[in-house]
């Protein structure tokens, strides 16, 4: 399409004067831009413009190269340039680019969006990892972050948990309390003690204190009658 001049009427030259004197240029059509006071018409998205429209030749439009995008329709001589999800922003590809489209990012498995635009992700954080003593009261997603909260008395977690657990009591008549139970580490248990130990030193104790008692009776009794010869 070659270049439009809009018709000089004596309405038209008015208006131009004024707008000319007023400092305004004269206005296009949405689908048309303006180039050396006239207007052209755009290149459809998916391309740009190489050469500009003129009174007696039509506009030249060429298409976006790969990386490149034009996402509407255009008189511009440069297309826009693909974005990159780049990994160590947490993103990833969702959506690869085209000629008419930039391209979309998402967070990569693990983390959340903390910045987006119309185009996608922009930036993603890592999601919070709870720490013992506390589990996961929201499961974190590509939206929002893990919500972490501290156990209560009596239970445990070790981070990973997505409910703080009991911890274990030791009841069973075969099993003691070996150490107890923190926010972040259950109880332990384990068996009795043997009562063999406590059966033999009985024993001893039984057989040894009489036994003990007639020799200290037996020396006093050597002494005293060693005396009374003497």
């Amino acid at each position: 399409m070659t270049l439009r001049r809009k018709p000089l009427t004596a309405a038209t030259l008015v208006i131009i004067i004024l707008k000319v004197f007023s400092g305004h240029s004269l206005t296009c059509h949405p689908t048309e831009y303006e180039i050396r006071g006239g207007c052209c018409p755009r290149c459809p998205a998916g391309y740009r413009v190489r050469r500009d429209c003129t009174e007696f030749t039509s506009i030249s439009c060429l298409p976006c190269i790969n990386g490149t995008y034009m996402n509407h329709p255009t008189g511009l001589k440069q297309c826009f340039t693909c974005g990159n999800c780049d990994a160590g922003s947490g993103l990833q590809i969702k959506t690869s680019c085209t000629s008419t489209s930039n391209t979309v990012c998402q967070p990569l498995e693990g983390f959340y969006c903390m910045d987006s635009t119309e185009d996608g992700c922009v930036k993603a954080l890592k999601h919070t990892s709870c720490q013992p003593g506390q589990y996961i009261r929201q499961k974190g997603t590509a939206l929002r972050d893990t919500k972490c909260t501290d156990c209560s008395d009596g239970t445990f977690s070790d981070g990973t948990f997505t409910s703080c657990q009991p911890h274990t009591q030791c009841e069973s008549p075969k099993l003691q309390l070996i150490k107890p139970g923190t926010d972040s580490a259950d109880a332990e248990c384990g068996e009795q003690s043997s009562n063999v130990i406590g059966w033999i030193t009985l024993f001893f104790l039984l057989f040894s204190i009489p036994l003990l008692v007639y020799f200290i009776d037996k020396k006093n009794f050597n002494r005293c009658r060693s005396s009374q010869f003497s």
